[in-house]
């Protein structure tokens, strides 16, 4: 299984990402083309820099202006084109005057009219939804009145989007990270000055492991925050793995002593460690929905590949009775569950998290019974089996066919199969 680890020791910012990818081998036109897509006249300069005696990728994102005063290489520069075929002109987006902010919409809107690849724009735009919940949250504002201004601006697009490009490109099956170092001390934000993390960045971290530690900076960006939001990773030390290749990306700030990178370790699972699965384990809570269309969802949700999905009582605030919406599902569903739900329901958060979990071998049996086939699912440990139950859905449509009762074709079903077996 190929798997991937972010030793996020100096946090992570979407240009960090960006540098990291490419520093383990992620095509640069890839993150070219991403960028150019979005036509927002937008370019990326991409050069070797020391970070504390380590060389490391650092990515710039250029708008039209940078270009204009910077003039950067031809080496380093891949041009803006157009790569909408429908499209006769270029269309160059110009940042709005006195500030670098737009809205959600305006945000989709751009990706929604780029060339990316459904995947791509899906989580590019989730990664907004999920900052702009954040932010709505802490304005206390609908999503759609939030304002983004320094991740609305175009390089924060740019980091977002061909970072999701670039990850997409690696086609990792398990991703796993450190906990984050978020740095300390405060920074200046479009609201004014903040203690570290800022508070949106703060609420992106919550159930993400983080520290403190070696530098009164900012390390965890809202970018960066956003976007391992949406990767979900496993959070702790790096699994058994076989390394293949490491990539290192720079941030901007060169601190003494302290080297400012993000390192991602590319490899495969090793054997101790490929008998395990994991799962991703979506979970919201709602006090404000119809109970039929809790129970639609979680039709939906099993129709669209979940594993299971579970509806808990809880007492939610103000003894308001809620239901705790959980569903399991592999790593590569988790994307258009969570716009189901985002879709379907009225909540305007879900938890995200990546858990192992270990599967008894099971095998199915086809037994002939006085009411008709059914099937036996059976389960082994170590080679011996310890269960084995009719399928129920079988055994239903047995039951209405011959007009007698399900729990007496069960009985008959287990019976014929404990038979056939002693034979």
């Amino acid at each position: 299984m190929r798997i991937a680890y972010l030793d996020c020791f100096a946090g992570i910012s979407g240009d960090m990402l960006l540098g990291a990818l490419i520093d383990a081998g992620v095509d640069p036109q890839i993150l070219h083309e991403a960028t150019a897509s979005l036509n927002l006249g937008a370019t990326l300069k991409i050069e070797k820099v020391d970070r504390c005696g380590i060389s490391a990728t650092k990515v710039h994102v250029l708008d039209g202006k940078d270009l204009a005063e910077k003039a950067p290489s031809s080496d380093h520069v891949s041009p803006a084109k157009n790569h909408d075929s429908a499209t006769s002109h270029h269309h160059e987006h110009v940042d709005p005057p006195h500030h670098h902010g737009r809205h959600l919409s305006a945000i989709k809107k751009i990706i929604h009219a780029s060339s990316l690849s459904v995947e791509v724009k899906e989580k590019s735009i989730l990664t907004f939804e999920v900052l702009g919940v954040s932010e709505a949250k802490i304005h206390n504002l609908p999503v759609e009145k939030i304002h983004f201004h320094e991740v609305g601006a175009i390089d924060a697009i740019v980091d977002i989007v061909a970072s999701t490009a670039g990850l997409h490109a690696l086609q990792i099956n398990q991703w796993f990270s450190s906990p984050l170092n978020v740095g300390g001390g405060s920074i200046h934000c479009a609201h004014g000055r903040f203690p570290v993390p800022a508070p949106a960045t703060a609420d992106l971290l919550r159930n993400i492991p983080t520290y403190s530690q070696a530098i009164e900076e900012e390390l965890v960006t809202p970018t960066g925050a956003a976007l391992i939001r949406t990767l979900a990773p496993t959070f702790g030390p790096q699994p058994p793995m076989r390394i293949q290749q490491i990539g290192y990306g720079a941030g901007t700030r060169n601190p003494p002593k302290f080297p400012n990178v993000l390192r991602l370790n590319i490899g495969e699972s090793s054997e101790a460690d490929e008998s395990k699965d994991v799962i991703t384990i979506l979970e919201t809570a709602i006090d404000d929905l119809n109970p039929q269309v809790i129970a639609h969802v979680a039709e939906q949700a099993l129709v669209q590949g979940a594993l299971d999905v579970l509806c808990t009582p809880v007492q939610m605030k103000k003894n308001r009775p809620g239901t705790l919406i959980t569903i399991l599902c592999p790593q590569d569903k988790s994307i258009p569950l969570q716009q189901l739900i985002f879709r379907e329901t009225t909540t305007l958060g879900i938890r995200i998290r990546q858990e192992q979990r270990i599967t008894l071998p099971r095998t199915f049996t086809t037994i002939t019974t006085p009411y008709g086939a059914i099937r036996i699912k059976t389960a082994s440990l170590e080679n011996k089996e310890v269960s084995a139950t009719p399928e129920f859905e079988d055994c239903r449509a047995a039951a209405a066919t011959h007009n007698v009762p399900v729990k007496q074709v069960i009985q008959s079903a287990i019976t014929t199969y404990l038979t056939t077996r002693k034979k």
